[in-house]
């Protein structure tokens, strides 16, 4: 029996993640009273006829009152239930505030206040859960499918997990550096395709200027010193609890070099067998600014 409990901040993805892990057969619970907890874990692991095999359950903040008690109606579970797991699903400020505003929604915890206020309130009322947490998964960065892609490597395929999660994003420097950014990688010195009348209107993510950019020694050379790099700075994030990486990769107009070496990394990443995923922010720009 395979028990999740599925918690974290309000607007970071619980109800999607619960709806996913339905689609892969789990049996779902959303916000049951917190005193309901031990006899829905008791059900679920005291099964003896095999009909429900996977089963995960949604913590959040609307338990009020009831989450103060939930550290110890965890340590009960362990004692007479079958091993569970957390999955913590976090995101950052600016990016919850922006989700909230979008959706009109109310925070559970800004009681007509400010949203920000909520957020901040709600952290530090979770902090425990996060502590206790299994896996973390921060969405801040992440789309529908690149969430899916990481609950379908923990709970469906039970591949190994660290709580990390790299985004590899190619932008233009005339179009101004990513905020967002941990690491900022510049690769103007690379030879350009922009000044290939045959390549001009192309991008980095087709093969002729892939071989135009990489058509030179310094650019192996360039992602090998990235990928030694990251091998040696990723372990260290994670030590110090650092879930997420924003590696922002940048070239003239965001359409050709850093595309390419963005791309490149990424692939290195997936062979080391990290979680990541690349974005191309400037890519079209260009073009839509030249119709």
């Amino acid at each position: 029996m395979r028990f999740v409990i599925v918690t974290g901040m309000s607007g970071a993805g619980k109800s999607t993640v619960l709806k996913m892990l339905e689609d892969a057969g789990y049996f779902c619970v959303d916000n049951l009273p917190v005193p309901l907890l031990p006899k829905f874990a008791e059900l679920v692991s005291g099964q003896e006829d095999g009909t429900m095999t996977k089963a995960a359950l949604g913590i959040d903040i609307r338990s009020g009152e009831g989450l103060v008690t939930v550290n110890k109606v965890l340590d009960n579970i362990s004692d007479f239930s079958s091993h569970y797991e957390i999955l913590f699903l976090d995101c950052n400020d600016s990016v919850l505030i922006k989700r909230y505003k979008e959706t009109r929604r109310q925070h559970p915890l800004s009681m007509g206040g400010r949203v920000e206020d909520g957020i901040r309130n709600e952290r530090k009322k979770m902090k425990f859960l996060k502590d206790r947490a299994d896996y973390i998964i921060d969405t801040s960065q992440m789309l529908v499918r690149d969430l899916k892609g990481e609950v379908d490597k923990i709970f469906v395929k039970d591949e190994p997990y660290q709580n990390f999660f790299m985004t590899v994003l190619s932008f233009g420097f005339k179009y101004g550096i990513p905020v967002d950014a941990d690491l900022v990688f510049d690769v103007r010195f690379l030879p350009n395709p922009y000044y290939v009348e045959n390549l001009r209107k192309k991008t980095g993510n087709e093969k002729e200027v892939q071989d135009y950019v990489m058509n030179c020694e310094e650019a192996g050379e360039f992602l090998n010193k990235i990928e030694d790099l990251l091998v040696f700075l990723v372990p260290l994030y994670i030590k110090e609890g650092k879930n997420q990486l924003v590696i922002g990769v940048g070239c003239t107009g965001g359409k050709h070099r850093s595309v390419t070496v963005a791309n490149g990394i990424y692939e290195r990443l997936k062979g080391l067998g990290y979680s990541a995923k690349a974005e191309h922010r400037d890519i079209e720009k260009d073009a839509a600014r030249n119709k």
